[in-house]
């Protein structure tokens, strides 16, 4: 009886064979394997609905402000403008700073605003909102997330960063976009709606450009851009190979990759990425097929890598070009 028992147990104990384990891993990896893409596709469509109610929100918020101010806001108030030395000190501020009280960041605009009224707080880099991460001003299909460039180094406050640019037309100096810095001595864009002329629903208002790995271009709140307009760092060009000159001359080595393409392919809208210095030069997104980008209506698009041509375009509000999306 005590050898059959021991037997018995024996046998009851018996596990998996080596063989039997490999089919085991072998199906779950080909399960995960199956399953991988699908939830890849689920979180970048998350990712693209976030995205695209970021930039209706802002949308909302420019058309508000065009509403109270009889025109939208400056893509970028530059440093040398009249005024800057006066209250309320708007020294380089961007269009996304002016929108605040209309996107429902009210408190942050008043904090904003206070800081600014006292004498003593002419340089807009150390307004105390500077650091603070904006989640409608981030695309969430940054794997980076939100980030700030650390200011401490140079004197300033952390800068928090943005994807959104502001359309400031074909060139740095064209002033034939929406949003746009001005050249010095004058005012920047306070274009109405009845300027676009060639239709709010074919001029774009707003596209993606993420921050480069520098952190240096993208500051939300008080940008000053390659050329003290805010380009390439709060607005955006469609056709300026001087854009791209510059990071090329200034961001072409290490830590950044060289740029991979000649500067004449690398302006509107191409694929990117943020450790290629000349990226930070033209529309593009951690979206797979191309950006998303706010038209003057309000709508949002997806336009797909492959439109390109139609950008300069789609970047001027009154040039009377044909440009057709569908």
């Amino acid at each position: 009886m005590l050898r059959f028992m021991t037997n018995h147990t024996a046998k009851l104990r018996r596990g998996f064979t080596l063989i039997e384990l490999l089919v085991v891993i072998a199906i779950i990896a080909i399960l995960i394997g199956l399953l991988l893409p699908a939830v890849q596709k689920v979180r970048e469509a998350a990712a693209r609905t976030q995205c695209t109610n970021n930039m209706k929100q802002q949308g909302l918020g420019l058309h508000a402000f065009h509403d109270t101010n009889s025109a939208l806001p400056q893509g970028h108030r530059p440093w040398a403008n009249p005024g800057v030395t006066t209250a309320p000190f708007e020294g380089s501020i961007s269009w996304m700073a002016y929108i605040l009280p209309f996107i429902e960041q009210d408190n942050v605009g008043k904090a904003a605003k206070a800081w600014q009224n006292s004498a003593a707080n002419y340089y807009s880099w150390n307004n105390p909102v500077c650091p603070i991460k904006m989640k409608i001003y981030t695309c969430p299909a940054d794997p980076r997330g939100t980030q700030v460039f650390v200011g401490a180094p140079y004197g300033i406050v952390d800068q928090a960063l943005t994807t959104y640019l502001g359309n400031s037309g074909t060139t740095s100096t064209s002033l034939n976009g929406v949003l746009f810095g001005a050249t010095t001595g004058t005012v920047g864009s306070q274009v109405k709606f009845t300027d676009i002329t060639d239709g709010t629903s074919n001029t774009l208002m707003v596209g993606e450009r993420p921050p480069n790995s520098n952190l240096e271009f993208g500051w939300w709140y008080a940008a000053y851009g390659y050329d003290g307009r805010g380009n390439a760092d709060c607005v955006m060009t469609s056709n300026d190979v001087a854009v791209v000159n510059y990071f090329i001359a200034n961001y072409n080595t290490a830590p950044n990759l060289p740029c991979n393409r000649p500067a004449a392919q690398k302006i509107g809208l191409q694929p990117g990425h943020p450790d290629v210095g000349c990226d930070a030069g033209h529309y593009w997104s951690f979206h797979p097929s191309g950006s998303l980008f706010l038209m003057g209506d309000g709508s949002v698009r997806l336009i797909s890598y492959n439109n390109n041509n139609l950008i300069p375009a789609l970047s001027t509000r009154n040039g009377g070009e044909v440009a057709n999306l569908n």
